[in-house]
């Protein structure tokens, strides 16, 4: 099946190549698909590196892996004939949270550079980058060939009658939460102490003594950002914060440095790049005020009499999290949270895996009864906020054989990646037809998941 995990182990090679090449072996071209050449080392290269991070191979390594790489050169190959690009503003940003993992992972930005075989961290990044712009690439070419997938109700119920009772998908348990935050309060004096900070960083712009990019690579506190010198990627205005959005698109001269700025993530200061129609890449440096553990302990205690309030009955939940609850995204629904995780099968429902949870909430819930309200805990907000909060279970559905009443969107979403893989499967048998595609003697006595590689 042609899925984005199937690209995982590509769009790393790049980052363990100078690590893991083996310097003595002569270096070979074993395929040819197209225009492209696909050599020994990169097989080689992408070998070990999914050995030492533990990945499994789906067979023969020198067979399964010269394969994927042949895929993914046909879906490049269309993509050129089709004039489809990645998104460099989404590249740089899958690559800074790329470099900053790496770097929290290794303990130092020497430390990784160490690790890859004593490259800079700008030739590290740019590779990455060129792998993941593939990626994104491919993911773009496979959506156009696949189209819309409409499904009826009635497609999904058939396609299940067909299923034999021990293939039938398996769906892990969900909860539903309903929760009541509360944000520790920020001493007026840190506010001001940061709002000073940034003036200071404003002026020392304007004065020409340090540049926006070196303040911010320094200072500010969106680690994604900061490794770029604060530069966000070209963003519209929906993938920006309401406030940060309305700043941002008011610059109009790229030397000039925005008033402060305050939204959910902290106070930001914002330079204008660039702008191209209605997205913008622009720089900011965010600094937070830090929350100390006494006023933590004080909204615990308020949050606490609310609680207290709450079981004597003299305010329902419901009403609680209208008119007291922090969280914006849920005060509106009477607390009940909604999955914003668009990569998570419940994507925009009120279900949750028990480690889509936020940081800090999923030990609390898995040790909750179906509508007990838990006493008030520490967690971190979608804001990376420290707060402290209240929830109730409002349902848990273990862990189960998937059924049609219960599961019809889960089951909906199996039998699109299926009719996906159908389409993508007969694309890529009818591509092997019409491209030039050369074997060397070696290689050639494999169980292919696609025969139509060997043409003689």
């Amino acid at each position: 099946m042609i899925k984005k995990k199937l690209f995982i182990a590509i769009i790393f090679v790049c980052a363990a190549l100078s690590a893991i090449a083996q310097k003595n072996v002569i270096d070979e071209v074993i395929w040819v698909v197209g225009d492209e050449a696909i050599l020994r080392s990169d097989v080689e290269n992408q070998r070990l590196y999914m050995q030492n991070e533990g990945m499994r191979f789906e067979g023969d390594p020198y067979c399964f892996l010269p394969e994927q790489i042949a895929v993914q050169k046909l879906f490049l190959s269309q993509a050129k004939v089709d004039s489809i690009y990645a998104d460099e503003s989404n590249v740089l940003r899958y690559v800074d949270r790329w470099v900053n993992m790496s770097i929290n992972r290794v303990g130092s930005k020497e430390k990784l550079e160490e690790y890859m075989g004593g490259k800079k961290l700008s030739l590290i990044k740019e590779e990455q980058k060129r792998i993941v712009r593939d990626q994104q690439v491919v993911e773009e070419m496979q959506k156009k060939i696949v189209g819309d997938i409409r499904l009826t109700p009635s497609d999904v119920r058939k396609y299940f009658s067909q299923l034999s009772k021990d293939s039938l998908p398996m769906i892990p348990s969900t909860v539903e939460v309903e929760i009541i935050t509360m944000e520790p309060r920020i001493p007026i004096e840190d506010i001001d102490a940061i709002k000073a900070r940034l003036r200071e960083f404003t002026e020392q712009i304007n004065k020409g003594e340090r540049t926006f990019s070196t303040l911010a690579s320094i200072y500010s506190e969106d680690l994604a950002s900061a490794v770029r010198g604060g530069a966000t990627g070209f963003m519209s205005k929906i993938q920006m914060a309401p406030e940060f959005a309305n700043a941002a698109f008011n610059l109009s001269d790229p030397s000039k440095v925005s008033n402060i700025v305050e939204t959910e993530y902290g106070f930001h200061i914002i330079q204008l790049i660039e702008k191209r129609g209605d997205r913008l890449d622009c720089r900011h440096i965010l600094l937070r005020p830090k929350v100390s553990e006494q006023e933590i302990e004080k909204a615990i205690n308020r949050l606490d009499t609310l609680y207290t309030d709450i079981n004597a009955a003299k305010i329902t939940f419901e009403e609680a999290a209208t008119y007291f609850s922090a969280d914006k995204d849920t005060k509106n629904n009477k607390g009940l949270m909604v999955n914003q995780d668009m990569e998570s099968r419940n994507y925009g429902t009120s279900k949750f895996e028990m480690q889509e949870l936020p940081q800090g909430m999923g030990l609390v819930v898995d040790e909750m009864q179906i509508g007990e309200i838990s006493k008030p805990f520490r967690m971190r907000s979608h804001s990376d906020k420290d707060v402290v909060a209240i929830v109730r279970l409002k349902s848990r559905v273990k862990a189960h054989q998937a059924n049609v009443s219960d599961d019809y969107q889960a089951l909906k979403v199996l039998v699109e990646e299926r009719k996906r893989e159908e389409i993508l499967n007969e694309w890529i048998t009818s591509k092997q037809k019409t491209m030039f595609i050369r074997i060397a003697d070696g290689w050639r006595e494999c169980d292919f998941k696609y025969p139509g590689w060997i043409k003689e």
